[in-house]
């Protein structure tokens, strides 16, 4: 008998809702460990640059790079430039990247550019570069916001969740090892393992934004992928931030809709949260020190105000992993040798 025979004979019978989400479900457990860089982004018992992801700006038609207000060395890139700044994240101990595609024209259901950003990266990097692509609306739509409207203003949730899916079966077609929703509709995670499954995609694991706060300290990310609302806000379909059962039941949600991994976003700010999901979950829930919470330490250093940056962002990361997080998404991920990590 097989080793996935095996897990099908012996794991608990399926429920409904387990039988709707595919039927390649023993690939469920093996997702996360099918290489040597998944293994070390969860292991439990070390923490180093392996529990680290590099976010990565690639806009389609771009030529060279664009500073990024507030965030440092980190830039918007172009095709050419990404090639030179993953190579060098790579010798800098790098092996996790979070890659933001970002179209050069807003076609909120033509994802071409995602698979040109993919294969920008996984063709001449290959299986140095584990690489997850964030999976939204936001940078495609004129509006700005993470979702299809209908003739009346509301959301069009089967809409929104068929263009989800089409944008994450594009990516994994072209390479991607994992991919990211981060749109907060319900129903996405299944939606997008749905359509993975369907194309033969079944070991690419989803990596969920799974408790994701409307909070003000997205600015700068907002400026980078090209993604501020145009008008309104995002209050509707991401999480109050006075809400603690929301935050756990939006989590829980997507454990049970076949995600492999959760995240919280803000990180300091959801701090609380993390090993309360992990127990509900049985899941490994990353944090995601957005570019706000940098931002802000490289302000504070900038004004003089912190002796030490790098032992500043080194205590941070601790503290996510005191929390309990299994990985660490931040924009310095590329200087972890140099901070100490």
């Amino acid at each position: 008998m097989s080793p996935i025979d095996h897990e099908v004979l012996t794991r608990p019978s399926p429920t409904d809702a387990d039988e709707t989400r595919g039927r390649r479900a023993p690939w469920s457990l093996l997702r996360l460990r099918q290489s040597q860089a998944m293994r070390d982004l969860v292991a439990e018992t070390t923490f180093s640059v392996a529990n680290l992801i590099q976010p990565l700006f690639v806009v389609d038609g771009m030529t060279g790079s664009e500073a990024i207000a507030g965030l440092g060395d980190n830039a918007r890139l172009g095709a050419g430039a990404v090639h030179d700044v993953v190579s060098r994240d790579l010798d800098a101990g790098v092996r996790h990247f979070l890659l933001f595609p970002v179209p050069s024209a807003k076609a909120p259901r033509d994802f071409d550019h995602v698979a040109r950003a993919v294969e920008a990266i996984k063709k001449p990097f290959k299986d140095r570069a584990t690489l997850w692509v964030d999976i939204c609306l936001c940078s495609c739509t004129e509006h700005g916001h993470c979702a299809h409207f209908d003739g009346d203003g509301r959301i069009d949730l089967p809409r929104t969740l068929g263009s989800l899916a089409t944008m994450a079966r594009t990516a994994a077609e072209a390479g991607a090892d994992g991919v990211s929703p981060s749109d907060m509709m319900d129903g996405r995670t299944a939606a997008i393992r749905a359509s993975l499954d369907a194309a033969g995609h079944d070991r690419v694991p989803v990596m969920s934004y799974s408790t994701k706060f409307a909070s003000q300290f997205y600015g700068p990310f907002r400026g980078a992928a090209d993604s501020a609302p145009q008008y309104g806000d995002r209050k509707h379909y991401q999480l109050d931030v006075r809400s603690r059962r929301d935050a756990i039941a939006s989590s829980l949600r997507c454990a049970e809709e076949g995600a492999d991994l959760l995240m919280v976003k803000p990180g300091m700010t959801s701090i609380d949260l993390i090993q309360p999901i992990a127990e509900a979950t049985g899941k490994g829930v990353g944090a995601y020190q957005v570019s706000g919470e940098y931002a802000s330490l490289l302000a504070l250093s900038q004004q003089g105000l912190l002796s030490n940056l790098d032992a500043a962002i080194l205590e941070t990361w601790h503290v996510f992993r005191r929390a309990g997080a299994a990985y660490v998404i931040t924009y310095a991920a590329r200087h972890a040798r140099r901070i100490g990590l």
